[in-house]
């Protein structure tokens, strides 16, 4: 039987390569840095047959779009971004395409990675190949991200439609929605890595509900008291609004620089929490 050494328990002896891995072809994502295609894979052959539960979260922010945006938008009228007036709508619009990008990614590295890990056992048997807690936790937050991107695409067509994207600087928009996926994830997977019930995943609404309505979402920044603008600007969701808010608009300037380098950072801290934590948990 074909082995690999030291690439397992953390014991240093030698496992059985699984036939699955062992008879692929050779492509360009194969080698150890390309391990986590493999939880990728697994995911979405899963997701082929629960198809209509990605779709579904889709819908959320749209509906948000039209109730809020065009609705209470005919009640608002003009809002002032930066010295500018636009529509309410396309104030509304890269928020909740920012918002999009946070519930899919979120959703996927809590709830879903919680009964993987606890409940299902899935990452027991991914050990039993070559794959190691660090592949897992990149393939299954990749994958999330992935989910969040799928959401924020579909969002940012509708914009399109819409026509409240009012610079080419919105080329952009789907790269950096895949950023705030990125970070939510990677962060939504570290924290599911320590909670032990899932009673405990209650606290995952009450962080994203206040995220949801109080980060400059529905109404500028310039509405909240002094003391409050200055709690606001630290939160991970307002960081992806003015990011995405300002590409809408192309009002591109340092704070833009500001909010990749805080996403970045997010994303890098969470996945390098959830590695250190997966391997604690799966090979103790």
């Amino acid at each position: 039987m074909t082995t690999v050494s030291g690439a397992g328990n953390g014991s240093g002896g030698d496992r059985p390569m699984t036939a699955g891995v062992r008879g692929r072809t050779p492509t360009l994502f194969t080698g150890p840095r390309w391990r986590f295609v493999r939880v990728l894979e697994r995911n979405l052959t899963v997701m082929r047959r629960m198809w209509t539960i990605i779709l579904s979260g889709f819908f959320e922010p749209v509906f948000y779009l039209f109730s809020i945006g065009v609705g209470i938008g005919a009640l608002v009228g003009k809002v002032t971004v930066d010295g500018r007036s636009v529509s309410y709508s396309a104030f509304v619009a890269p928020a909740l395409l920012a918002a999009s990008a946070m519930n899919g990614a979120i959703y996927e590295s809590t709830m879903n990675i919680f009964y993987k890990l606890k409940e299902a056992n899935v990452y027991d048997g991914m050990l039993a190949t070559p794959l190691v807690p660090g592949d897992i936790a990149v393939g299954e937050i990749v994958f999330s991200l992935m989910r969040g991107a799928i959401y924020a695409g579909g969002f940012l067509l509708v914009m399109l439609a819409m026509g409240l994207i009012h610079s080419w600087w919105g080329l952009l928009l789907l790269p950096s929605s895949v950023l705030i996926g990125f970070a939510f994830a990677a962060t939504g997977m570290a924290f599911t890595c320590y909670i032990r019930s899932w009673q405990d995943l209650d606290l995952v609404q009450l962080v994203v509900l206040p995220l949801f309505l109080f980060s400059a979402t529905f109404y500028p920044l310039s509405t909240y008291s002094p003391a409050m603008q200055a709690v606001v600007q630290v939160t991970p969701l307002f960081r992806g609004v003015d990011l995405l808010r300002g590409l809408s608009f192309g009002t591109v300037g340092a704070s833009t620089l500001i909010d990749v380098l805080y996403l970045a950072v997010m994303a890098m801290a969470g996945l390098a929490i959830t590695s250190r934590r997966l391997h604690r948990l799966l090979l103790p």
